[in-house]
């Protein structure tokens, strides 16, 4: 889409609609091309796919994490009876 039209998505002004592409860009996240007087920005299907692994990674971290706490406090519990 170009900014114009995404602009008018959100309650935010165009300027601020382009500064948060820019930092989308420059994350890997969207990706740009100029088409006449506009720029159109696409979704980067590389960037989604790095925010799943890293989102992937995270919760298999935590998951792992409260698995280990839900363990050790099952022990506390048995070792008391």
């Amino acid at each position: 889409m170009a900014v114009g039209q995404l602009a008018e998505l959100f309650p935010v002004s165009r300027p601020a609609v382009s500064q948060h592409l820019k930092v989308l860009k420059d994350a890997g996240l969207v990706t740009d091309a100029a088409i006449g007087t506009k720029r159109v920005y696409r979704v980067s299907s590389g960037g989604l796919q790095s925010i799943h692994a890293y989102l992937d990674q995270m919760w298999g971290q935590a998951l792992a994490g409260f698995q280990r706490a839900a363990e050790q406090l099952a022990a506390k519990e048995q070792e008391k009876s």
